[in-house]
């Protein structure tokens, strides 16, 4: 009886501490999903210094990495995990997808820095490469600084061909960010914990075999929704009214949808 009692013991408590582990987990997936709703949120909330609203509406994907850091001394090294969407040929965002980030540079410095980074895709193929389970910036996909504010969107002359725009967000400014060389990869453990799904790969989140009912998650894929004017992701949205969203002045309707741009290089801020 002492020894059934005591494996019963053990195996109760190898439980707690497991269900323990998983609700850190958890938690932590959740802190940066509400992280990245305020990145997000920041991004279109100044037309003066914020990623331009065309950019985003024609985005294929859409990652955020809240508290990318950087640290230097002779050598330098610089990771981040964030978050990451996909748009599916309806127009709609995919539930959020983990990743990580790693390399890239600010610049040349000592010491530690960090930095919000948004990263906008507007070519099927960047999107491809990263839900494969690693994109390299720069290699695989072009990458330029992105352009901000209204000063981009009236700039009727730039072409806008590269893969993917970078931006970096402190003190409450968005700007455009070199960032060639970073690797951002499925962050697969995360996203098997936040789904409680083991095995979990980017391409079933992205297809919507999985599901969350998570408010972070909500919460993310509402800033996703009134960023880019596309509707949010069903599997998360809430039977609960929606805040109202604070007036913005009216666009004309996106180029983006169909997501395959008929003319791949022209400016995404202006219209025909």
């Amino acid at each position: 009886m002492r020894i059934r009692y005591r494996l019963l013991t053990a195996l109760a408590g190898v439980a707690l501490a497991f269900t323990a582990i998983t609700a850190h987990a958890q938690a932590f997936q959740e802190g940066q999903l509400l992280l990245a709703t305020q990145v997000l949120d920041d991004s279109t909330a100044s037309r003066d210094q914020g990623i331009p609203e065309r950019l985003l509406q024609r985005a294929y994907g859409i990652a955020v990495i809240p508290g990318y850091t950087k640290v230097a001394f002779f050598l330098g090294g610089a990771r981040g995990h964030g978050v990451l969407v996909v748009r599916n040929s309806n127009g709609r965002f995919s539930n959020p997808i983990f990743v990580s980030l790693t390399g890239g540079s600010f610049g040349f410095q000592w010491g530690v820095q960090k930095a919000d980074l948004v990263l906008v895709f507007t070519s099927r193929k960047g999107i491809e490469g990263v839900t494969g389970g690693k994109l390299t910036l720069g290699a695989d996909v072009s990458v330029a600084a992105g352009p901000v504010g209204r000063q981009a969107s009236a700039a009727t002359d730039q072409a806008f061909n590269a893969g993917v725009y970078s931006y970096s967000h402190t003190s409450g400014i968005f700007a455009g960010l070199a960032l060639s060389g970073a690797a951002l990869t499925i962050d697969d453990s995360s996203n098997a914990d936040f789904y409680h799904h083991p095995g979990l790969l980017a391409s079933d989140i992205i297809s919507g075999s999985v599901n969350t009912d998570d408010d972070a998650a909500r919460r993310f894929m509402t800033a996703v929704s009134q960023g880019t004017g596309a509707p949010a992701a069903s599997s998360v949205a809430s039977s609960a009214p929606a805040p109202a969203a604070a007036a913005r002045p009216s666009a004309a309707p996106a180029q983006a949808f169909p997501l395959q741009d008929n003319s791949p290089g022209s400016n995404p801020n202006t219209t025909n």
